[in-house]
């Protein structure tokens, strides 16, 4: 049997990118060094070329996977990445040393979200994860003299250490269940104990809480957010941003692939656990964001309630529902990006990332003031934006499968977040501190920034106002596990 190596290419390509840019550290002068960051968008531009030419096939038996879902997953992750190296570059002016580990970090996490997109195999898609999270430790400590950095680095060390060993454990008693790692073998084998037992043993439901518990660390479910607050907080904000959209999708991607390929004779056991844990997550997400002062602690939050309306879709466990929630996470990447991105370009002019200190804003940078409502807005889920288009469709994934009981919460709770979202627009528009202090500082927009928050905007108003191909394309994601 012939193998078709070039269904590699795309993540072979950014590897040997990643160490090109490391190499290139060496070489280049320290006033130079900042190039980088258009070095890495260039790397990620062909990537993207390089995923669009892609081919569809398997490889290693089953064991990598390159179909509709993992590419579209794909495009979300290049896609945040380009979006965070081109916030980092004017970032990482300020920094002296480590400028290209900063940068290759970056892009070797996006090789392993790639790879973990394509896992049919639980050991393969394990190491993958790892290769995922072990850059991003690094990244969230980059600002080692800043206590908040070296803190949020060892926060997400420790416990990232201790989900990837929760979820080791899971795997190991679903290999004990079933005596295979394939997810399509564990998903014949568990067909065939199903006709035989009727329910889920107690060591096959001990997998799945364990391997739920891991992917809740990852994509910071209630109650295993913890480390977000602080990690959001502490790491540097691109590496915040990156954080919150391309993690997340990385987790959310394995998680779907695993119990909706693998799983799903055993549906009720875990889709109850998921029901509860996005309840969860949108009621203690949305009530704890109220309280912060911190953009970044607030955006945290909101994060936390953000997966649990994604998770709606996973839910419904249909080809509608697996659709929705892969078009929701492309909408929420623009959105959730951009208000970070406006927050990068306000802390990189004013040191400052407390809410109030957005005060007059709207005199100070108009279209900064504008862009940050859009996105805020698109995150409540407003129409015409991307966002409202998503939670639609996520609400009627819901109710089309009878759970008119989590879009009631969702439909409560997203009122609840508009008020700390409009909180912010009402800083920036309302209050005018400008009028005591005559010399406000002045917000300035480096190109890169410029571009990354166009990019933003057009993804916002682009799927909002003309979403059907970006949803005909989810709809071919979702399909892989339907047909």
């Amino acid at each position: 049997m012939c193998l078709n190596y070039r269904l590699l290419f795309p993540e072979v390509f950014l590897f040997i990118w990643a160490i090109f840019i490391f190499v290139l550290d060496f070489f280049l002068r320290k006033e130079n060094k900042h190039n980088l960051g258009y070095v890495c968008a260039l790397g990620i531009g062909i990537t993207l070329a390089l995923v669009f030419l892609s081919e569809k096939g398997s490889l290693f038996g089953q064991m990598f996977l390159a179909d509709d879902f993992s590419l579209f997953f794909k495009l979300i992750f290049l896609v945040s990445a380009f979006l965070a190296i081109l916030s980092s570059i004017d970032f990482i002016k300020k920094i002296e040393k480590y400028r290209g580990e900063y940068f290759g970090l970056i892009l070797l996490s996006t090789v392993g979200m790639m790879f973990l997109a394509s896992a049919g195999e639980l050991l393969s898609l394990y190491v993958a994860l790892e290769l995922t999270t072990i850059p991003l430790f690094v990244l969230a400590a980059y600002l080692k003299e800043n206590y908040r950095s070296s803190e949020a680095g060892l926060k997400y060390m420790i416990l990232g250490a201790i989900s990837s060993a929760v979820l080791l454990y899971g795997i190991s008693l679903i290999y004990g269940v079933t005596g295979t790692t394939d997810l399509l073998a564990i998903k014949s084998s568990l067909i065939e104990q199903f006709s035989d037992f009727g329910k889920a043993g107690p060591a096959l439901f001990l997998g799945l809480i364990f391997m739920i518990a891991g992917f809740g660390f990852k994509l910071a479910l209630v109650p295993f957010h913890m480390w977000a607050p602080d990690v959001y907080q502490g790491a540097p904000t691109p590496v915040t941003a990156y954080l919150s959209v391309a993690s997340k999708a990385a987790g959310l991607a394995a998680f779907v692939r695993i119990f909706v390929q693998a799983f799903v004779v055993y549906q009720f056991d875990w889709v109850t656990i998921v029901y509860v844990l996005a309840v969860l997550g949108m009621i203690l997400g949305n009530i704890i964001a109220l309280m912060q002062t911190d953009i970044k602690r607030m955006l945290a939050y909101s994060s936390i309630a953000q997966i649990g309306y994604i998770l709606i879709g996973m839910i419904a466990l249909s080809e509608r529902g697996i659709s929705a929630l892969a078009f929701y996470t492309f909408a929420y990447l623009f959105a959730n990006m951009g208000a970070f991105i406006v927050a990068i370009t306000f802390s990189n002019s004013t040191g400052s990332d407390e809410i109030k200190d957005y005060a007059d804003l709207s005199r100070r940078s108009p279209i900064l003031a504008i862009l940050m409502t859009i996105f805020l807005l698109s995150l409540v889920g407003i129409p015409p934006l991307a966002g409202f288009v998503g939670k639609y469709y996520l609400f009627a994934s819901a109710i089309e499968k009878g759970y008119l009981g989590i879009v009631i919460v969702a439909i409560l709770t997203s009122v609840i977040s508009l008020y700390y979202y409009v909180g912010v627009v009402r800083e920036m528009y309302f209050h005018r501190e400008a009028e005591q202090n005559p010399h406000p500082v002045k917000i300035a927009v480096p190109f890169g920034l410029k571009l990354a928050l166009l990019i933003c905007f057009l993804g916002v108003i682009i799927a909002g106002l003309y979403p059907n191909p970006i949803i005909e394309a989810a709809t071919q994601a979702a399909r892989v596990f339907y047909y």
